[in-house]
């Protein structure tokens, strides 16, 4: 992959190259336990993608000043501070979907995602760490949305509520199921790295 340390370059790679569930499998954990309805998917990427933009600029700011071993404690404190902002924005505004995502948006705190973004802010400028917080974050929640929207077709039959398969299909349960989850996730990472792998092979940058 190109190495692209700028705010655009970084943005970029955090959509497609580097989208942080297709091709570097962060965050998997809450993306296979809430995305069997495309709404739950979209609003825990929300709340991550908010988290890891905040966590990253405090980082950036801080984490030059901080001693190198005491760099991890310092980066779980910022996340668990945003993560607990996300947590009680959500529970005082939609109690109800709140419930839906449950133990998991507090555990935003400890996510990969949020804790290898805020290292790589505490290593690189600010621009760099804007563009890669914005990407990853965007990206996170494109992924959690199509997770979301496939595992509620094929599982219920509806995508965002709205009935969309015809009556003679018979959705398939077991896409509501964790197994399904993995089954919808290992697909489309396989489809994301076939194509981005034959493109990568075209420019003649590594996979």
């Amino acid at each position: 992959m190109m190495d692209n340390n700028n705010l655009g370059g970084r943005f970029a790679a955090g959509l497609l190259n580097e989208n942080p569930l297709f091709r570097l499998g962060l965050g998997i954990c809450p993306a296979l336990a809430v995305t069997t309805h495309a709404a739950t998917g979209l609003a825990m990427g929300v709340a991550t993608a908010c988290a890891l933009v905040c966590t990253s600029v405090v980082a950036a700011l801080f984490g030059r000043f901080t001693n190198e071993k005491g760099r991890l404690p310092v980066y779980l404190m910022i996340a668990a501070c945003f993560a607990t902002v996300a947590d009680l924005i959500l529970k005082a505004n939609y109690p109800d979907l709140s419930a839906s995502l449950g133990i998991f948006v507090p555990l935003i705190a400890v996510s990969c995602l949020l804790l290898s973004r805020a290292e790589y802010a505490g290593d690189h400028g600010f621009g760099a760490t804007i563009g890669d917080a914005l990407g990853m974050g965007v990206g996170y929640v494109i992924a959690m949305t199509v997770l979301g929207i496939v595992r509620e077709l094929i599982g219920h039959g509806t995508v965002f509520g709205a009935n969309v398969l015809p009556a003679a299909c018979s959705p398939m349960v077991m896409m509501a199921l964790p197994a399904g989850g993995f089954m919808a996730l290992g697909l489309l990472m396989g489809i994301c790295n076939a194509v981005l792998g034959k493109k990568d092979e075209k420019e003649g940058t590594p996979v």
